[in-house]
């Protein structure tokens, strides 16, 4: 697992802990991996996901960080979802 994965990992349990957040949702980082998020938290894996949000190592750090809002990531084209839209939308809520 490569350290982008494992800090991002870290990051999401903070962001996620206590949010309720339902549905299981991945985000895949071009040329890192994937991490699994679903109402036990966080963690990396490549398994089947309602929604799959797919962006560059920067574009995903900024979302985490808070200086990139994910739906205007989305509008212009640096974050690409697949998938039940929906459960995109909540996991925008938490991360922002």
């Amino acid at each position: 697992m490569s350290d982008v994965i494992d800090a991002a990992v870290s990051a999401l349990n903070e962001k996620l802990a206590g949010s309720g957040f339902e549905g299981v949702a991945k985000f895949v980082i071009r040329n890192e991996g994937a991490i699994l998020l679903d109402a036990s938290g966080a963690r990396a894996g490549d398994d089947a996901a309602d929604v799959t949000m797919t962006a560059d190592t920067d574009t995903f750090r900024a979302i985490l960080a808070g200086n990139l809002n994910p739906t205007a990531a989305f509008m212009t084209g640096r974050l690409k979802v697949d998938g039940d839209m929906g459960a995109a939308l909540r996991l925008g809520s938490v991360l922002s």
